[in-house]
């Protein structure tokens, strides 16, 4: 199966050749030179594995990381210039998966990416991708939410937002909350975007949207078995 990567290095030099190891491996290789850019993409892409400079115009690595992660699993792989293991250390506890330090060997850093690949794919429990509830279920690889076998179309924010509803099950999560995590901190517009989004993924899911309960006055809250 072919993979994908999303690059963000904001050094031209370093990504090109980068993305040539990784293309000639038939890796898709998708480039982003800034933090902002990067996250825009993963809202309408899901690759298999991200690499991430620390040290990025605008947003920092780390700040990307800990974004990417309040919403995604994608295995990520870190670059920096520093060796320092504080530096480490934070990147792991923002959950970086692996790290690497520049000057590096592109083959290296392929063999490495391919090695965290089948590590993720062979966690305990090989069903760890999968999600049920009453007749849904959800393979967070495929990206596919079925019901009864069949697939439902959700766009990627009815996604992320369905997945963190059930990462977060008995929880009440207020509106804030959702859209602090699933919009960013940065997000200027109103908090009815998530009620609107509520709505949406309530109408796909149908009788399932049962799970999906609203607090009122506190916000929302998912329940495996009502």
């Amino acid at each position: 199966m072919k993979r994908s990567v999303l690059l963000v290095e904001d050094e031209s030099r370093i990504r090109e050749i980068v993305a040539d190891y990784f293309a000639e491996e038939q890796w898709t290789v998708h480039e982003a030179d800034n933090g902002g850019d990067a996250l825009d993409m993963l809202e309408t892409m899901r690759p298999d594995l991200v690499i991430l400079d620390i040290w990025l115009p605008g947003l920092d690595g780390w700040t990307v990381c800990k974004r990417i992660r309040a919403k995604s699993d994608i295995p990520i792989i870190m670059l920096t210039a520093r060796s320092e293991d504080d530096d480490k250390l934070l990147g792991f506890e923002l959950g970086a998966d692996d790290y690497v330090t520049k000057p590096f060997s592109p083959r290296l850093l392929v063999a490495r990416a391919k090695t965290l690949i089948k590590r993720v794919e062979g966690t305990v429990g090989k069903d760890d991708h999968i999600i049920r509830f009453g007749r849904v279920v959800v393979n967070k690889r495929a990206h596919r939410v079925d019901i009864d076998g069949s697939g439902i179309e959700l766009s990627p924010k009815e996604y992320e937002l369905l997945l963190y509803l059930y990462k977060n099950a008995g929880i009440v999560l207020s509106r804030e909350t959702i859209l602090d995590q699933l919009w960013g901190f940065d997000y200027d517009g109103d908090a009815r975007v998530v009620d609107t989004h509520i709505k949406k993924l309530r109408s796909k899911l149908g009788d399932e949207a049962r799970h999906i309960r609203t607090v009122i006055r506190a916000g929302y809250k998912f329940e495996e078995d009502r």
